[in-house]
């Protein structure tokens, strides 16, 4: 087979519930030759396990089916292989639909399915073997967990991807997959590379973290948005991957949004740890990513070095948390602290004190102003969450208790919502495994059941890069040693100003750790952000990280650095209780506080034109 320089590998969904029409814009608006979508996460699979509860078929993305109904004729047509992790907890049976669907629309597709990555029938047996699948964070074995697992995957790697479309598949669907394997398989396939082409894994591994969030890298939640052309509906991402592991990241012309060096820059800044960012197939060290803008809307990447793979692999285990309900308080005016603390003692009265719940979270949020405007602008509201394993304690009688208070309690008193029931929720438990422990096997178009080892020989030893698994790396522990940065302020006077005038950030969540990364566009500005953000600073930054353990990574190659907040999220999205349970919005927050700034800095941010700029 002729090796074609450049295989286009387009996204059309960040998320389960992503832009329904993406995939058809990605297929007609340009050439492309791999169709991928992302469409899973920790929150996700427990989405799926309720929805199994109802009909034990609907254990995987319908949105994905749906989008093929639209667009895999024409996908054929063209030559378009399609990979997607949209399997979810039954990635046979979405395949079964698809062939069912070929048939219905008349066309011929040849439907391969990889399968392996749930283990939970297997949790018992390792646990009896001596493997404790303990917490990467805390450390605690899952036996101490206190609820049972209800699902339990291990994030796979690309190689089955690629064997299953050498064994000539069309459309190629999984379960849990890491999100950079949906381009790592197809680059596999395409350009031969073996497992100790690590520097070329290490580029698709970078190239697949970039588009996996669909317009995340085409300026959706960009920090400097003004910047972004045509926002209200940008296009989907392409990598242009090269046989080498480079690639170019790119978008069809005329779409909305743009590439740049500072959106890409956001987008490998998501959801990390420190440099060394892990996949089954290969470690890539992002420490030696390259990004030049290689003109309008594309930006290259390249020089990414890989490391050899870890011998365990990630487990995302969703436990089952017990119930939990809310309810929310409006208070208006004056006296706001003192009107929710007789609500909540009136409430906690009401109903035999806080101590008779699992937990009893009282969050009151100031959004209220002095001598507002309007009414809206002096009103905070009180939120009350309670959890418990008993349903009904934390049901009816939780929410109808708060009601009875409408007409007795502070003045102007309301709510948000009517009285709800009790809703389960899920603990998210990351954990580690031995390769040889998860029997990964694609499933061909033709029936044949193929094994692919995770590791190459998973019960012999190899080199690894110590201390690190999917991006959770042995990092620069709070007040630990490189807490401070390299260089100095410009000289001359400073300006109070927000962080973001000059930092950008971008925020999100991995399991219960919130992660912020920044990045800014000129040297002398990097300079600056290393001196400044130092973990004690940024503790002073974000009150909430005051008791908790910060890590702080410097990427000096992307004038970056990210910070890795332990456990401000608790026990995952799914538990959580913050107004923000992803931290997507931190790196805002964060971006809004105020702090010195050299005057020539905010006066060239001011001024972009007189600036030293990367973009």
């Amino acid at each position: 087979m002729q090796v074609s320089e450049v295989l286009r590998i387009a996204n059309c969904s960040g998320f389960y519930g992503d832009r329904m029409a993406a995939a058809r814009e990605m297929v007609e608006g340009g050439p492309i030759d791999v169709l991928t979508g992302d469409y899973l996460a920790e929150l996700t699979m427990l989405i799926l396990w309720k929805s199994a509860q109802r009909d034990p078929e609907r254990s995987y993305a319908t949105t994905f089916y749906r989008q093929m109904e639209q667009v895999l004729g024409t996908c054929v047509e063209r030559g378009i292989k399609v990979v997607a992790n949209a399997g979810g907890l039954n990635p046979g049976k979405l395949a079964d639909r698809l062939r069912s669907l070929a048939a219905e629309l008349g066309i011929e597709v040849k439907v391969a399915h990889v399968e392996g990555d749930d283990i939970l029938g297997s949790i018992e047996k390792l646990q009896a073997g001596g493997e404790e699948l303990s917490h990467l964070d805390t450390g605690a074995p899952l036996a101490e967990a206190g609820s049972p697992p209800v699902t339990a995957n291990a994030y796979l790697g690309g190689f089955a991807i690629a064997e299953a479309l050498a064994g000539g598949a069309d459309v190629v669907v999984t379960g849990r997959v890491t999100d950079a394997a949906l381009v790592i398989g197809p680059s596999i396939w395409r350009f031969g590379w073996q497992r100790s082409d690590l520097d070329q894994l290490a580029g698709a591994v970078v190239a697949g973290h970039v588009i996996e969030c669909g317009a995340q890298a085409t300026g959706g939640n960009y920090a400097f948005f003004e910047e972004v052309r045509s926002l209200e509906h940008p296009g989907f991402p392409i990598a242009e991957m090269h046989p080498d592991g480079s690639c170019v990241i790119t978008k069809h012309p005329g779409t909305g949004g743009m590439v740049s060096v500072g959106t890409v820059t956001a987008q490998l800044l998501y959801e990390i740890s420190g440099p060394l960012y892990a996949n089954p197939d290969v470690v890539a060290d992002f420490s030696t990513i390259r990004l030049a803008q290689d003109g309008p809307d594309r930006v290259s990447i390249s020089g990414t070095r890989g490391l050899t793979a870890p011998q365990k692999v990630k487990v995302a285990v969703n436990l089952f948390g017990g119930w939990r309900n809310s309810m929310t308080f409006v208070l208006t005016g004056l006296d706001i602290e003192r009107k929710a603390d007789l609500v909540t003692r009136s409430l906690e009265q009401a109903l035999g004190g806080p101590e008779g719940f699992g937990s009893f979270d009282v969050n009151l949020l100031r959004t209220d102003r002095p001598d507002a405007q309007t009414q809206a602008q002096a009103s905070a509201e009180l939120r009350i969450t309670v959890k418990d394993a008993d349903r009904e304690k934390v049901g009816r009688s939780f929410s109808s208790a708060v009601t009875e208070l409408a007409l007795s309690s502070y003045p102007g008193l309301h709510l948000t919502s009517p009285p709800a029931d009790a809703a389960a929720y899920g603990v998210y438990w990351p954990a580690l495994v031995p390769a040889w422990a998860v029997d990964q096997v694609v499933v061909h178009h033709d029936g044949r059941r193929v094994r692919v080892p995770v590791l190459p020989d998973a019960t012999a030893p190899l080199p690894i890069a110590t201390g690190i698994f999917a991006g959770a790396a042995s990092g620069i522990p709070a007040g630990g040693a490189g807490a401070g940065g390299a260089g100095a302020h410009p000289p001359g006077s400073v300006i109070r100003a927000p962080l973001g005038l000059i930092a950008g950030a971008r925020s999100g969540d991995k399991g219960g750790n919130a992660n912020v990364g920044f990045w800014v566009r000129s040297e002398e500005e990097y300079a600056w952000l290393a001196e400044e953000l130092t973990v004690k600073r940024f503790r002073e930054l974000l009150e909430e990280a005051r008791d908790l353990v910060v890590d702080r990574y410097e990427l000096p190659n992307l004038l970056a650095m990210n910070f890795v907040v332990r456990g401000l999220l608790g026990e995952g999205v799914a538990s959580s209780t913050r107004p923000d349970p992803q931290a997507k919005a931190l790196g805002e927050y964060l971006r809004s506080r105020l702090v010195d700034i050299p005057a020539a800095l905010c006066e060239a941010r001011r001024h972009p034109e007189q600036r030293t700029d990367k973009e």
